[in-house]
């Protein structure tokens, strides 16, 4: 099966049929990404000048940069594992993972569904903060590089929590810390900078939070890869670790459930 057939079987044919297909979910998944930014959008409003002693000018170009990539990381980890989780429910695991692609193909192609979806969230979203005025001044390389290295710093992530998935099939930490605490705590919609001290402390230990305040410099103000040079090098060192040790944890995994005979138990 070439690249493009594999392509074509992951993103359309197991990720936007499926999606497309309920109808109610599609449009409650649309409502989801556009309500919040009016939510924010409001509280916003409401709080006006308070925001300046955080050195927020617009809080609404803020929180659209943080609404529009979160989810970046959020959902690419979270579909990797619940796609993970669903072949073991269906029976069908051994079936991929075990195929001519192997079991880093299953992974790899399973997160452009994600990465997908989430273009499309972004795309929605930023358009919204063009309607409500956000002044955008993208510096289009220094961006790219930055949101390259969140991606990438994502896989990583979702190798480790695909193994977990392996492992424990239900009760997985990475999924559940990433989908629910990460708007908390990696500067999406405030500043870390109003978060206690040791909280701010495991916030730095998040990509995304680095990422984000690159993305706000290179979007919002222009700024070029040598005003971000700090912020990159930072996400490079993510990348460092992350990779190599999601890759390690995930064949780990999967190699430990198949000796086990536990990798299609669920």
């Amino acid at each position: 099966m070439g690249v493009l057939s594999k392509l074509y079987a992951y993103i359309y044919l197991r990720g936007f049929r499926i999606w497309s297909s309920y109808k109610t979910q599609m449009v409650l998944n649309v409502l989801s990404w556009i309500l919040p930014v009016f939510t924010y959008y409001f509280v916003g409003t409401s709080l006006g000048g308070e925001l300046e002693s955080f050195g927020i000018s617009s809080y609404t170009a803020f929180v659209v940069i943080g609404l529009a990539f979160q989810g970046y990381v959020s959902s690419t980890i979270t579909t990797i594992s619940q796609r993970l989780r669903n072949e073991q429910l269906y029976g069908t695991i051994e079936y991929y993972v075990l195929s001519e692609g192997g079991v880093l193909s299953f992974l790899i192609y399973s997160a452009l569904w994600g990465f997908t979806i989430n273009s499309v969230n972004a795309g929605v979203i930023l358009g919204i903060g063009e309607l409500l005025h956000v002044d955008f001044h993208v510096n289009v390389l220094s961006t790219l590089i930055v949101f390259a290295l969140l991606l990438s710093s994502a896989l990583g992530l979702s190798m480790i929590s695909a193994g977990f998935t392996m492992l424990v099939k239900q009760g997985n930490p990475i999924s559940f810390f990433f989908s629910t605490f990460t708007t908390l705590m990696s500067g999406t919609v405030f500043p870390v900078t109003v978060l206690p001290s040791w909280i701010k402390d495991i916030s730095l230990a998040i990509p995304l939070t680095w990422a984000l305040e690159g993305l706000r410099f290179t979007m919002l103000e222009g700024y070029g890869i040598g005003g971000v040079l700090g912020i990159v090098e930072v996400l490079l060192l993510f990348n460092a670790v992350l990779l190599p040790l999601g890759g390690w944890f995930y064949l780990y995994s999967f190699n430990r459930s198949r000796r086990k005979g536990t990798l299609s138990e669920y």
